[in-house]
């Protein structure tokens, strides 16, 4: 995006979110690459070891953790050499998924960091891992939320829920207001 476009760009509505979002839909698989060295899966994939080890999976992040839903847990990768990340978050359009952006945002970029391959899965790979990584990619790698949304539609059908998609729309609106002010700055102080 150029440094006007950026300027111009706002956060799109929820209705244009949910039309691109069901735009074009196919299928697209239990599991798929989004991004370079990170995958978007479903729990069946998370629990398939010889799979991940396939796929080069180094580092799993499990967006639906916990008892009442995906206990796959570092007990369960113990026989692997996969680190993990547990978020026990609920695909509820009132969970608050927003304290969990930074610290799987960093395990993630640490990961890729070390050339690490990383899954991030739920119950079906669509709603809760969709928004993580959707966060990541804007927090990290510095997309728009449509920017982001764009480029793992290209590789996976993701339905963030409602709840989900406003706390990505206020993501979007502090981070291009973080950029504003830092492209400010750095013309006051040229």
């Amino acid at each position: 995006m150029s440094g006007k476009e950026a300027l111009e760009y706002q956060t799109p509505p929820t209705c244009e979110l949910l039309g691109l979002l069901l735009k074009n839909r196919r299928p697209t698989g239990a599991v798929n690459k989004i991004w370079p060295n990170l995958y978007i899966g479903d729990a069946t994939t998370a629990q398939n070891k010889r799979l991940l080890e396939g796929l080069g999976v180094t580092h799993v992040v499990n967006a639906a953790d916990g008892a009442q839903h995906i206990s796959t847990g570092p007990q369960f990768y113990q026989d692997t050499n996969i680190k993990y990340h547990g978020v026990e978050a609920s695909d509820s359009k009132d969970f608050n998924l927003r304290p969990f952006f930074s610290g799987t945002t960093e395990f993630i970029n640490d990961a890729l960091k070390e050339n690490g391959t990383v899954l991030v899965h739920c119950a079906r790979g669509i709603s809760r891992s969709a928004t993580l990584v959707l966060a990541f990619l804007m927090i990290k790698e510095h997309l728009t939320l449509l920017e982001a949304v764009q480029t793992v539609r290209r590789h996976r059908n993701i339905l963030p829920n409602a709840g989900f998609l406003e706390q990505l729309q206020e993501l979007d609106l502090y981070l291009i207001s973080q950029r504003k002010t830092t492209r400010v700055n750095q013309l006051v102080s040229a």
